[in-house]
């Protein structure tokens, strides 16, 4: 690759980069990030390092390695949202550079350089490193997993042994045991494509899986203390529940097969995945379906790739997805350096004239595509700083500059494919999630409650789900369910969180209480276009409330 166009791909990167970041500060707008940034705030308090609590009362639901993370981050830094996502992006940050380090070794630097620029502007990615759940972490434990058990293969090494043990335990301590599928389906796809099942016999693999285990034992006394050791605990609504049982069983396979205290309430499509990748792997996941069509082709027809790891792992784990009846978008993210290393080659290599043409198309049908969805919201939103937006576009503008020195066709389309899902990711991060986080309620009266006059009084959520309310908090929140109410009576002063719904309830009921304060709320978490309309929010909007008896 020319000097020209390295320096002009390491300025992508840094601009992707700063737009990945570029939404640490911006308020919670989702329940998930509210809920998993108050667990962790609740860690903190208690000074406890392997009991999860929301409002005060066992949670079991996700393993603890996130929280870890986030622990960490509160300690150092304090409690704040860009501290919560601080571990999160730091992961990312780890995620490209073990896709970078595994596309190097199988297909080169150039190749390497194109896979990281993929993963970094792929548009889901951009916008969960604002939406923070448990993903960023995924993608680089299973990437650096997958590095490391590739070279393992290859030849027995005690740091790769290691390593692969360590970050597939804290994979499994992140979301549970079936992020293995990805990895040891990573190694045990290039073994059958190579012929080499007999690998699969050496001690190595015993060592690998035994450390595994260790590694990931502070994951099971954490569960053993908090739940095996206390049967009395009322969890799912029922006593006797085993923590260790449900990380090993209810969390994954109990929620495939439906048997779980976590289930689904009805099966979802097979096919979501593949159509939700059109979005959230854009503007590459057209190209990455003719990737992975050419790849099988070739298998085929007896033709050996360069690797069988990511092909390997990646499918796996995204059919294991679309089997679960648990289908959220986000889920594909830890996958996404696999289908980047994936998809990379294909994007600035030579293609038979079909591929050319089908490459260029889709690259363009993408770019208008997400130029038209930013323009028509920006002109539904109508936000109140336009300074924001004509930031961007300059950025954009002048970087056209650069395009001088790119004299290849396929290295400027892909140029322009990368800068316009910047755009895109841009303006969601800056502009978008901005303009409409002043809507959440919960944050509002949290931060009315966290005033002075409220330092001595009790503060109550009357539902789990008001988990940024936790959050915002600077007071540890308890919980009352709602039907118990009209039968408390506090010693102390006392100020009740509570929903529309809520209050319709109390209404209903005739339990009597006072409004506190009412604040202005959009009261979901998908957003609809009447909601993005500023003709037409107010009709979409509600209020919740504080009140207190």
């Amino acid at each position: 690759m020319k000097d020209t166009n390295k320096t002009f791909f390491l300025f992508l990167l840094v601009l992707a980069l700063i737009v990945n970041v570029a939404g640490i500060n911006v308020n919670f707008f989702t329940d998930d990030p509210g809920l998993y940034a108050a667990i962790s705030k609740n860690l903190l308090w208690k000074k406890d390092f392997f009991e999860l609590f929301t409002y005060n009362r066992d949670w079991l639901d996700k393993p603890h390695f996130p929280f870890w993370a986030v622990l960490l981050s509160f300690k150092v830094f304090g409690v704040s949202v860009w501290a919560y996502r601080l571990p999160a992006l730091l992961f990312f940050f780890l995620s490209l550079i073990y896709t970078w380090l595994f596309a190097k070794k199988y297909y080169g630097r150039d190749i390497a350089m194109i896979a990281v620029l993929v993963l970094a502007t792929a548009l889901n990615i951009q916008m969960s490193n604002t939406d923070v759940r448990a993903e960023p972490y995924l993608m680089a434990l299973i990437m650096g997993s997958v590095y490391h058990i590739a070279s393992l293969y290859r030849r027995y090494s005690l740091k790769h042994l290691l390593l692969t043990a360590l970050l597939t335990a804290c994979a499994i301590m992140t979301k549970g045991i079936f992020v293995i599928v990805a990895v040891y389906g990573a190694v045990l796809g290039q073994m059958i494509f190579e012929k080499k099942l007999r690998e699969i016999f050496r001690w190595k693999w015993l060592a690998l899986a035994i450390l595994t285990i260790l590694f990931t034992f502070p994951e099971l006394y954490a569960l053993y203390t908090q739940f095996d050791l206390h049967p009395e605990k009322t969890v799912f609504e029922r006593h006797n529940v085993s923590g260790i049982k449900w990380f090993l069983w209810d969390s994954q396979f109990g929620r495939f097969i439906n048997s779980g205290p976590i289930n689904r309430k009805a099966s979802g499509s097979k096919f979501f995945y593949l159509h939700t990748l059109l979005w959230a792997f854009a503007p590459w996941c057209l190209l990455f379906y003719y990737a992975v069509f050419k790849n099988i082709k070739n298998i085929i027809k007896h033709i050996a790739l360069k690797e069988y790891y990511t092909l390997s792992g990646g499918l796996l784990l995204l059919m294991l997805f679309s089997l679960s009846g648990f289908q959220l978008p986000f889920y594909t993210n830890a996958v996404f350096p696999l289908f980047a290393i994936i998809t990379a080659p294909f994007c600035i290599e030579n293609l038979p004239k079909f591929g050319m043409r089908f490459r260029h198309v889709t690259f363009l049908l993408y770019a208008i595509l997400l130029i038209a969805a930013v323009v028509i919201i920006d002109s539904l939103l109508k936000p109140s700083n336009y300074l924001l937006v004509t930031t961007i576009f300059a950025v954009l503008g002048f970087t056209n500059f650069f395009f001088k020195g790119l004299t290849d066709f396929h290295i400027r389309i892909f140029a322009v494919s990368c800068l316009v899902s910047l755009f895109a990711g841009c303006y969601l991060n800056v502009v978008f999630y901005n303009e409409i986080t002043p809507y959440k309620g919960e944050i509002a009266a949290a931060s009315y409650i966290n005033q002075k006059p409220f330092d001595k009084v009790d503060i109550y959520s009357l539902k789990f789900e008001n988990n940024n309310f936790q959050f915002y908090c600077k007071r540890p929140v308890k919980f009352l369910p709602i039907g118990q109410l009209g039968k408390f009576h506090p010693t102390k002063p006392s100020v009740f969180f509570a929903s529309q719904l809520s209050i319709d309830y109390l209404k209903q009921t005739h339990v009597d209480f006072k409004i506190l304060k009412s604040f202005i709320t959009y009261p979901q978490e998908n957003i609809l276009p009447a909601f993005i309309n500023k003709k037409t929010r107010q009709s979409v909007l509600g209020h919740v409330y504080l009140i207190y008896r």
